[in-house]
């Protein structure tokens, strides 16, 4: 008989290789699924993975990476913070969408006047928005001991709401002949946050690399990340080292919330342009994937934030050449977050055989 065996300690080996297990695993389970919608595996697969990196298009490709992988990583360097902490912010994705708002809120204010302090302003709003919503699941979780999961994926469906209140009223562009949506913020030259269109290089980059540097900083070399770590791995002992539970609740949802809202405020500004009714792609869901892909490490939520972008410009080739549907793509993400969770097992167990006793 085959039994799990608790590790005397997780495994150092399997911590690092079951994200790349899982990442084999989604590739040959895709391929399956692949095939059973009639296309060629290897060639979905090549084309999801390798075709915007080293196809003959691949100089339009790349610039996408960094535009898809920075809200990435900006949103899930703040879940990490919590999911060390055994915090479940779930909610990102509504924190991205008001931080968003926030931003887009600030720059149409002052629109049509132009002045450098517009955008850093909006900056500072975009995090303000993701912060405070962030902050309703962290004040009721002290407070009144409500579960944050809860809180926070349900706050996301008021937040959408509230993105489809301000496409269609507030916010509505005058001159836009009656359509949702907002100005174009990312022709508006006081709210660009470009710095090298063509390279794909805008400021929500440069944000995405500073957050890798400060989790690092913070949780490796500060006592805040000790305090982190100790709450995650044993709440009874982090209380009795001095650790603030209710503190540590409120910094953690509210680091989360801030990256997310920035998130938001730079892809507002840029990629997306304007607030529309469609503004959100799953960004926030997405990040959750990336934080446990990379181990809730930043240098390995980095890397697994250009994988998931890669993904997505792959998906969006699949869905152009091979005539895959989008919910395909979704699914294959989905499943590198299952293979995750299924083969980490191996980090604290091992298989062993067992004899089969006898009555």
């Amino acid at each position: 008989m085959i039994r799990l065996e608790k590790r005397p300690q997780p495994s150092r080996v399997w911590t690092f290789a079951t994200p790349l297990l899982a990442v084999a695993l989604t590739m040959f389970v895709g391929g399956l699924l692949f095939a059973a919608l009639g296309q060629n595996p290897f060639v979905t697969i090549r084309t999801i993975f390798l075709d915007p990196l080293f196809s003959e298009f691949a100089w339009f490709y790349r610039p996408q990476l960094l535009i898809k992988g920075a809200p990435l990583v900006l949103i899930a360097i703040g879940l990490s913070f919590g999911f060390r902490a055994g915090i479940w912010n779930i909610g990102a994705e509504g924190q991205y969408i008001v931080g968003a708002i926030f931003g887009a809120g600030v720059g149409l204010a002052f629109y049509p006047m132009e002045s450098f302090i517009i955008f850093p302003l909006m900056i500072i709003a975009g995090a303000l928005g993701g912060f405070l919503w962030a902050m309703i699941p962290g004040f009721l979780r002290v407070k009144f001991g409500t579960n944050e999961i809860l809180v926070s994926l349900m706050l996301v469906y008021v937040a959408e709401q509230l993105l489809a209140s301000m496409a269609l009223g507030a916010m509505r562009n005058p001159e836009g002949m009656g359509f949702p949506g907002s100005r174009n913020l990312s022709q508006y030259d006081s709210a660009a946050s470009w710095i090298s269109q063509n390279a794909g290089m805008h400021w929500g980059v440069v944000f995405a690399f500073i957050a890798v540097i400060f989790a690092y900083i913070a949780l490796s070399r500060h006592i805040f990340g000790f305090h982190v770590r100790l709450s995650g791995q044993s709440p009874r002992a982090a209380r009795f080292a001095g650790v603030n539970p209710a503190r540590l609740v409120l910094i953690c949802m509210g680091i989360s919330g801030a990256l997310a809202g920035l998130a938001g405020m730079f892809e507002v500004a840029g990629p997306a342009g304007q607030i529309s009714i469609d503004f959100n792609v799953g960004y926030g869901f997405t990040a959750i994937i990336v934080a446990f892909l990379g181990r809730l490490h930043p240098v390995g939520i980095l890397l697994a934030g250009g994988l998931m972008a890669l993904t997505y410009i792959g998906g969006e080739i699949a869905q152009s050449n091979l005539g895959l549907p989008l919910a395909a793509i979704q699914l294959l993400q989905g499943m590198l977050l299952f293979f995750l969770l299924a083969v980490d097992v191996l980090t604290n167990y091992r298989f062993r055989l067992a004899k089969r006793e006898i009555a």
